[in-house]
């Protein structure tokens, strides 16, 4: 049996990629220096995830798995030099943490005479695989030109929602997880060493920047904006903001002027992106995932800077020249977020109504350009008490090519 080493035994990585690898026949080798799991994972040798919708829970058993652990890096590196493939999914403040032992298990395999690696790394980073490839070629720097020849760096795109596992689920097991039903792993056709793993949900696919662009700045981005417009009705979950007219119409309306971006930017179709924010919406009122608007709004200092989900989003829209009204509606929202125990987010309340919106913007998202004050405008609004319908009328009454300045 072909070996998989999962690298990161998280939500993730056991509720999407392991169980993808070992749906597809492979034995899985999660790697973690979460000893409790990782123990219930040699203990019992197969762990449950429940595939839940709002009105449907479906347990499956991922079998042929074990547990490995992350701090023995002779161990870690010789089960990389063993495998046929393997992944990531760890964060991305840990990855300089794993190189090591990523590096000499390759360098093992470089010694060996082994095929190609290929290594899927499913971190929630843009330009992951020169980053991750880059503090790997640190470690070994004498076999740059082997790694560059015979190591895949394989970008991702997550689309599978994994909430977080509260003690009522896991139901006295460490190991369960919950995930919805979305199960397509895209990933970078163009970065594989050698052949193309057959896997019946990866979806290879190039030049896989429309991917990347796709998960950022649609399916984050909305995620984001209906827990920001939600916040502002003191909802708690997402399922109930996206069950909220108002914030569904603003939704939609940023996914759709994202969708027009996206295409415009990678020179393809927009209906398929267009299909896809219809079924982004929907997924997001999955009851069962029970995801809160203080976990999916929190941090606005990161989910604000200059190239994520929303910063990043409206600068793609203005680089093709798309209106993006109903996204600064959402950036104007973000900036009223600040729950208890989310200093990120308080810190940015604070700066934004004490020195303006506009430094606000310039401090946290680096951004002065011509969207600046309709978000100076739209937060004032939201302020003042004005309720998101009133700002949708405001928005549907600009012209597609005013902007306030």
């Amino acid at each position: 049996m072909k070996k998989f080493v999962m690298y990161g035994a998280g939500n993730i990585g056991r509720g999407f990629i392991g169980q993808t690898f070992s749906d597809a026949g492979y034995k899985v080798g999660f790697v973690d220096i979460n000893m409790e799991v990782i123990n219930a994972l040699n203990e019992k040798g197969e762990y449950p995830v429940n595939v839940v919708t709002s009105d449907k829970n479906e347990e499956k058993t991922v079998k042929n798995v074990y547990g490995i652990d992350g701090r023995d890096i002779e161990l870690v590196s010789e089960e990389i030099a063993s495998c046929a493939l393997m992944a990531t999914a760890i964060g991305v403040n840990v990855l300089k943490f794993i190189a090591k032992p990523i590096a000499l298990g390759i360098k093992k395999r470089y010694e060996r005479g082994a095929e190609p690696l290929n290594i899927i790394i499913c971190e929630n980073l843009i330009g992951a695989d020169e980053f991750l490839k880059g503090l790997v070629k640190q470690e070994v720097p004498d076999i740059a030109d082997y790694i560059d020849k015979n190591v895949g760096f394989i970008e991702t795109s997550i689309g599978r929602m994994v909430p977080v596992m509260t003690e009522e689920k896991r139901a006295g097991n460490a190991l369960r997880v919950y995930v919805e039903p979305y199960n397509v792993l895209p990933v970078d056709k163009a970065a594989f060493k050698g052949g193309i793993p057959e896997v019946q949900t990866l979806y290879p696919f190039s030049p896989f920047n429309l991917f990347i662009q796709r998960k950022l700045f649609m399916h984050n981005m909305s995620h984001a904006l209906c827990a920001y417009l939600g916040n502002l009705r003191s909802y708690e979950y997402i399922y109930e903001a996206v069950a909220d007219y108002d914030v569904r119409y603003v939704a939609y309306k940023a996914l759709a002027e994202m969708a027009v971006a996206v295409a415009a930017e990678n020179g393809t179709e927009v209906k398929p992106l267009i299909s896809h924010a219809d079924n982004l919406l929907f997924r997001f009122t999955n009851r069962a995932l029970g995801d809160t608007v203080a976990r999916v709004g929190r941090d606005t200092k990161r989910k604000l800077s200059p190239n994520d989900r929303l910063i990043g989003a409206l600068k793609l829209s203005v680089k093709n020249g798309i209106p993006c009204r109903f996204l600064c509606i959402g950036i104007a929202a973000a900036m009223l977020f600040g729950p208890d125990g989310d200093d990120s987010s308080k810190e940015l309340r604070a700066y934004a109504e004490e020195n303006g919106v506009k430094s606000a913007l310039g401090k946290y998202s680096e951004y002065t350009g011509e969207y600046a004050g309709l978000i100076e405008e739209l937060y004032a609004m939201l302020k003042e008490g004005k309720p998101i319908g009133y700002l949708i009328n405001y928005c549907d009454t600009l012209s597609g090519s005013e902007v306030r300045v």
